[in-house]
């Protein structure tokens, strides 16, 4: 496996997989530092192919592609987990790659994230694994009834989940997922969702911005506002909760740890993302150093940026067709539209930050 041995200069080479609205963005960022990048994506029409110097489509198994694109790059790095692990392993062998395969191999699992969280002594909602109809149905009759079947390998905004109040649903929900494994998670009630977005550098270096409070609609994430609800005691213990989880990792690059918070104020790990998130958009206005320059300064080995906020934020997702206001809109605050060409129905299509006076957390 390749180490980074000494920083990438300004006009080195960041690769970033994936070419969606995460790799658009780190790759403006990275642009802002004067390092170049080169996107590589599954298909031509990738909206990050609009900003970068150099790009790539080629199925995310193509060695042979993912070789030479290795070979015009300082350091790698990408902007969504469900990645062939072989594939991983196959550019780590030639260049720098952070994340690391440790973090993508745990990451990638539902299963094995809710245990390698456990195993750290955090909170967590009550999990089991189901592998079986008659295992959906066993692990249901230890719930409090209320659960929800996820599948363990890939989904986002909502997919690959179903809600279940019985055996018999969990049994069908299971079913309805075509043999995949699963994970069932005991229902938390809580009273809000929180996130902790940090970096860490390849020195050990940790920064975290303040968490924000998250709104989802329809299983997608609607908005994301801060300060939270959290008060400057319970928000200096998530981010020490996304310190010991990014350390345990030895994790490199910006990465986000969902919560719960329940009614009683105890944070519960959802979910580890290793990589930029959606509830950080924020910090491209809010913070002088953004995530995505975040995540850039720690792959390319350069000192991580202050995660401090000068402003209070809110920001909203531009969902599906609603981008087709994009002229009103652009009247309300800071638009970041992704250049996406068809507007699908759930389809994150661009954000919108709106920024008030600083208070405190």
């Amino acid at each position: 496996m390749k180490t980074l041995n000494k920083p990438v200069p300004p006009g080195g080479t960041i690769g970033i997989i994936g070419g969606g609205q995460l790799g658009r963005m780190l790759a403006l960022a990275a642009s802002r530092l004067g390092l170049r990048t080169c996107i590589y994506n599954d298909t031509p029409d990738a909206p990050a192919f609009q900003v970068t110097d150099q790009s790539v489509a080629a199925p995310y198994d193509d060695l042979a592609a993912l070789t030479g694109f290795a070979e015009s790059c300082d350091a790698v790095t990408f902007e969504f987990e469900n990645l062939p692990a072989h594939a991983i392993a196959h550019l780590a062998s030639s260049v720098w790659v952070a994340p690391g395969a440790q973090a993508l191999a745990i990451t990638q699992d539902r299963l094995s994230e809710k245990t390698f969280v456990e195993t750290l002594g955090l909170k967590t909602a009550p999990f089991f694994e189901v592998s079986s109809a008659q295992q959906a149905r066993d692990a249901f009759a230890k719930l409090n009834g209320r659960g929800i079947l996820k599948t363990r390998r890939f989904g986002y905004d909502g997919k690959g989940q179903a809600k279940v109040s019985s055996a018999d649903e969990a049994a069908k929900a299971f079913e309805s997922f075509k043999g995949a494994p699963a994970i069932l998670e005991g229902f938390v009630d809580f009273e809000y969702e929180a996130s902790v977005v940090a970096a860490r550098g390849g020195d050990g270096g940790f920064a975290a911005y303040d968490p924000p409070e998250n709104e989802h609609e329809n299983h997608i994430l609607r908005r994301s506002t801060v300060p939270s609800r959290l008060g400057a005691a319970k928000a200096e213990e998530a981010k020490a909760i996304a310190r010991r989880i990014g350390e345990a990792l030895d994790y490199v690059g910006v990465f986000a740890v969902e919560l719960f918070v329940a009614k009683d104020g105890a944070l519960l790990v959802n979910e580890i993302a290793p990589r930029v998130h959606n509830t950080g958009h924020w910090t491209i206005e809010a913070c002088a150093c953004s995530q995505f320059e975040q995540h850039i300064r720690a792959v390319a080995g350069w000192p991580l940026g202050d995660p401090a906020r000068h402003a209070d934020a809110v920001m909203e997702n531009i969902i599906g067709a609603e981008v087709d206001a994009w002229e009103s809109l652009s009247k309300g605050g800071a638009l970041h539209l992704y250049g996406k060409k068809e507007a699908r129905l759930g389809r994150k299509m661009g954000h919108l930050t709106r920024l008030k006076p600083l208070t405190k957390a």
